[in-house]
């Protein structure tokens, strides 16, 4: 029998296996193995799927192939090509029995001990049994191969595994043709050479981050002349003095932020931030958190609101990964500005370091100084994040004093009798609050991940001399934030709805702001701007091309 050590040290992922078939008792050891392994808070997540149908196997290989192509394709180097197709990377249906590990995210829309910290451990447990499994069948004579060169999405539809199943890969399971000189496959075919000892380091002191990243925002000084000419302009259009009502004050706002008489539009751009909130675990919500990564993968395949008034209204749309509760596959229109998965609950403690707020004021600015480098000067502002109506009723109650109950609505849609404990829950967590009045300590115990670099944003926005579209409620919290920050931002911005959330009113009117639409709306996304963007399109093309009194030969007396 090998020793420990021996099996550890020896080859680990089989690609090569005999006909022999594997035993029931075989497998239902090395599972049984599977299942001893850590499993953070208990929470049994790993599942388990045999695949012994030829018939499976062979469409399992063709998704192999079809993704291997496009791996082999991912190098520039011909000779390095040739060699990574050389390679067996895959013994789909050689071996005699198919392995799917899983691991099971509905666990997560319950508190499990020891996912606080990083929801995705379930995930590593997984890892954990996957281990162990090979552990036991190299000690039996068998062993196994891990296929992960796979399109996860249609692995799953094959399989026909439920939407919160989530695959660790496909495995080959059988007894191995070849001892691979005791040495990983490809060290024995010198594509790579695995290192003799780890890479271990003492970390001896703690790394510390800047206060703050944001700069000195700077004043710009309004010209006079351009605000006296605009409303001239204005009022001899060939209409009644005031008779546009809100195109008007749009126009006029619009010109003097551009500082001219015949303002342009330019790569209009919506971004939605997109974050799980630690706060989300207690109920607060009528979802579960796992809708945020969906929704978010419903935005890339374009089916959500946001897709179709965007598209309808020929604006840009920029999603951003701020700290969703999911690794998602590379995507070349997520754009990735992730803290962590999710922050942690602010009931009995803070939601985030002081080192991930100044993160998030990072890489929020970032998002938008890129889009500002293709010319856009026009933002709007959206969100998506289960548990987020949560965090900004309570940044707002402490950043403006007004009571919480009056800051707390029905967010996704709660039942009266949730609202009620939601108040509760939150009224607890501002009650647990020993901080000090520092704005900044405020934002890193009770803030969002999405909120923050929102609000981040917005002052990159202003400082790029942006027009900034704000949507609802959770995005004038951001924007409550920025203004904190810097009250001069208040120029940029249109508020482009006031919400159904109860109290977005009050804090539009503690910003003393007039919002464009009252339409009852409460999707979040960023709807709210696209809805509103033909109007300030309107406002734009009237100042632009609307006649006057003079040109028109029309008497405005």
């Amino acid at each position: 029998m090998q020793t420990l050590d021996e099996i550890l040290k020896s080859r680990r992922d089989t690609r090569h296996f005999t006909s022999d078939e594997v035993p029931d008792a075989v497998i239902q050891k090395a599972l049984q193995a599977g299942h001893w392994a850590p499993s953070v808070g208990l929470t049994d997540a790993t599942k388990y799927y045999l695949i012994k149908s030829d018939e499976i196997k062979k469409a399992v290989k063709e998704l192999f192939l079809d993704y291997d192509t496009k791996a082999a394709n991912q190098t520039d180097s011909e000779e390095q090509k040739e060699d990574y197709k050389a390679l067996k990377l895959e013994a789909i249906q050689e071996a005699p029995l198919g392995l799917v590990i899983c691991y099971d995210r509905s666990v997560l829309n319950n508190f499990t001990i020891g996912t606080v910290g990083s929801n995705e451990a379930i995930k590593f447990s997984s890892v954990c049994a996957a281990q162990n499994i090979w552990l036991s069948l190299t000690e039996q004579g068998y062993s196994m191969g891990w296929i992960s060169i796979l399109n996860y999405y249609q692995f799953k539809q094959l399989l026909g595994l439920p939407e919160h199943i989530e695959p660790l890969g496909y495995f080959c399971v059988g007894k191995p043709a070849t001892d691979y000189d005791n040495q990983p496959m490809l060290q024995q075919l010198n594509w790579k050479q695995k290192s003799e000892v780890p890479f271990v380091e003492e970390i001896l002191v703690p790394v510390t981050y800047p206060e703050s990243l944001q700069e000195t925002k700077q004043i710009h000084t309004e010209s006079r002349s351009i605000k006296d000419a605009l409303q001239h302009k204005i009022d001899n259009k060939t209409k009644p003095l005031g008779s546009l009502g809100i195109l008007e004050k749009l126009a006029q706002q619009i010109g003097e932020l551009f500082q001219t008489l015949e303002p342009k539009i330019f790569q209009p751009n919506i971004v939605v931030f997109a974050a799980d909130h630690g706060i989300a675990v207690h109920g607060v919500s009528a979802y579960p958190q796992d809708v945020t990564r969906q929704m978010v993968t419903n935005f890339l395949e374009g089916g959500a609101a946001i897709n179709v008034f965007c598209k309808q209204n020929s604006i840009s749309l920029s999603i951003v990964d701020a700290g969703v509760n999911y690794d998602f596959p590379p995507n070349a229109n997520l754009i990735s500005t992730k803290i962590a998965k999710g922050t942690q609950s602010f009931l009995h403690g803070p939601a985030m370091s002081d080192s991930e707020l100044s993160l998030c004021f990072a890489k929020g600015a970032a998002v938008v100084n890129t889009i500002a480098k293709t010319a856009s000067n026009c933002i709007g502002f959206g969100e998506m994040g289960i548990g987020n109506t949560s965090t900004a009723s309570v940044l707002m109650s402490v950043i403006t004093k007004i009571p919480l109950e009056d800051c707390v609505g029905l967010g996704t849609g709660v039942s009266d009798a949730k609202l009620i404990q939601k108040q509760k829950i939150l009224q607890a967590a501002v009650d647990n609050y020993s901080g000090s009045q520092e704005l900044d300590e405020k934002l890193a115990y009770f803030g969002g991940f999405e909120i923050i670099q929102m609000a981040s944003g917005m002052l990159a926005a202003h400082e790029n001399n942006m027009l900034i579209l704000v949507d609802g409620f959770i995005c004038s919290v951001a924007f409550l934030i920025a203004h904190q920050k810097n009250p001069e931002i208040i120029k940029n911005a249109v508020f482009s709805h006031c919400s159904a959330e109860q109290a977005h009113v009050k804090l539009l009117d503690y910003l003393g702001v007039q919002p464009v639409l009252q339409l009852g709306l409460r999707l979040g996304e960023g709807t709210g701007c696209a809805i509103a963007f033909p109007i300030i399109e309107s406002a734009v093309a009237f100042l632009n091309e609307m006649a006057s009194f003079d040109s028109a030969g029309v008497n405005n007396k």
